[in-house]
């Protein structure tokens, strides 16, 4: 529980990937019917996403919250993203189960090696952050 806690603004802003820049302007929680509002800067244009808090829960063994994209960026139409933590031991895995659609099957297979990489920079994040995390 005390990693599934840590989900908040400050784990958002450390998460964030080195480009796009994130420009963070709202952050509600993890809670259902909270928003998360970011603006995504290239450089070149400047793209909002919003997303909706749609689910939470906790269990013995696990806890997640899930957000759906309100407004994404070009070219994704959709966007789902469950953040789930499971207990492992006497310790925790952190999950991140994605789904996403461009509307194109070849796209989006496409953009799969793009947020393998994103996702994939999480984990020496958590890896560093979690480390001194106690557990009880």
């Amino acid at each position: 529980m005390s990693v599934f806690n840590a989900f908040d603004e400050q784990l958002f802003r450390e998460l964030a990937p080195p480009y796009p820049r994130l420009k963070l302007l709202r952050f509600d929680g993890s809670a259902p019917g909270d928003v998360v509002e970011v603006e995504l800067q290239t450089g070149i244009k400047s793209f909002r996403w919003t997303s909706l808090i749609t689910e939470r829960k906790i269990t013995d063994t696990a806890a997640w919250f899930v957000d759906e994209g309100q407004e994404v960026p070009p070219p994704l139409r959709s966007w789902r993203h469950k953040h789930l933590v499971t207990e492992l031991g006497s310790g925790a895995m952190i999950h991140d189960i994605i789904d996403y659609s461009s509307g194109y099957k070849a796209l989006d297979l496409l953009l799969y090696p793009l947020m393998l990489a994103g996702f994939g920079m999480r984990g020496p994040v958590y890896r560093r952050l979690f480390r001194q995390v106690e557990l009880g």
